[in-house]
């Protein structure tokens, strides 16, 4: 049961890392749009498809708290003992880009305008960052099973700004392949050679950040490259060729094929992070077995999960296809 329950928190971190990572990523090309003549275009279309559910991306951050705190409290309580610094940086993160976000529809003047915008972009890109700095910690086992572990070295290390810099480059990657596709909707031809241009970049540059990451993980983290060397190897390799696939296809392919191949590549390559790191939790020790709450607690997240599942995740894909559909104002 302990293991069943860390496969549902998973997938709901594979899930956070799609919708949330897209989410993120469309605020790293706000941020790198341009003024606000040369900018304005980029910017219409990440209002326009990001407006209608932004907020329902980030039910999947509340999905994973409410799971590991109840399944696996020790875990937990490791985690934020030691890694309060970048949870407390994250978490001022998501709540600036969300008021920057709204206040920016708000606000008609220009300075407030700007102000708003700025919020918004730089936490979009600052929240994925200390969000791989923690799994970088979590994963190297930076973070002691007792918890209090070092508040500086537990997430400023090798592997953790790994996780921190490869995160930005896959959620902007992720975020440019959906943006391509909204804009071939739409017809808008420059808008949709502009991110292609960008999706190019960025999943060359996240290429190129995970193979340097070969070399870190082989220095700083040994037990986490054997992992991935060998049992986590053949993800990794769906990952690669569903990320070059989506990007050969970008120009030509239907947007609906080219976004599940990107989804693919980022959801393969996080599952491999987990299949690497089985049996433990905190990467190098702490098993999923002895971190798990008492059977009966499993059992009722285990009921209500299913439950959640039954009646949220009809709601969530039929707004995703509204708004795919360009169906939401």
């Amino acid at each position: 049961m302990s293991t069943v329950i860390a496969a549902i928190l998973f997938i709901g971190v594979i899930a956070y890392a799609l919708f949330g990572g897209a989410d993120y990523g469309a605020g790293f090309w706000d941020l790198t749009a341009g003024g606000a003549g040369r900018g304005r275009r980029v910017r219409e279309l990440i209002n326009l498809s990001l407006s209608p559910v932004w907020e329902a991306n980030h039910t999947w951050l509340i999905f994973c708290l409410v799971t590991i705190w109840t399944g696996f409290p020790e875990a937990f309580t490791a985690i934020t003992t030691t890694l309060y610094i970048p949870l407390g940086l994250a978490a001022l993160g998501i709540v600036t880009r969300g008021a920057g976000f709204a206040f920016r529809h708000a606000l008609t003047e220009r300075h407030g305008e700007w102000i708003s915008g700025a919020a918004f972009a730089c936490s979009s890109v600052l929240t994925p960052f200390f969000f791989g700095t923690i799994a970088g910690g979590i994963a190297s086992g930076r973070v002691p099973s007792r918890g209090h572990g070092a508040p500086l070295t537990g997430w400023l290390n090798p592997t953790s700004l790994l996780g921190g810099i490869l995160a930005v480059t896959v959620c902007a990657y992720l975020a440019a392949v959906f943006l391509t596709g909204q804009a071939q909707r739409r017809g808008d031809t420059s808008l949709t050679r502009a991110f292609c241009r960008r999706a190019l970049g960025a999943g060359v540059g996240a290429g190129l950040v995970a193979l340097v990451g070969v070399f870190v993980l082989h220095a700083d983290s040994p037990r986490l490259f054997r992992r991935l060397s060998t049992v986590g190897a053949p993800l990794l390799a769906v990952s690669g060729l569903c990320g070059l696939a989506a990007l050969l296809l970008l120009r030509r392919g239907r947007p609906s094929v080219v976004r599940t191949l990107a989804a693919l590549a980022i959801a393969t390559v996080v599952a491999g992070w987990g299949v690497a790191q089985y049996p433990y939790l905190l990467g190098t020790h702490l098993t999923i077995q002895h971190a798990a709450a008492p059977p009966a607690t499993l059992w009722v997240l285990l009921v209500v999960s299913c439950v959640a599942a039954a009646l949220i995740a009809p709601s969530l894909l039929l707004l995703y296809t509204l708004q795919l559909r360009s169906r939401l104002g």
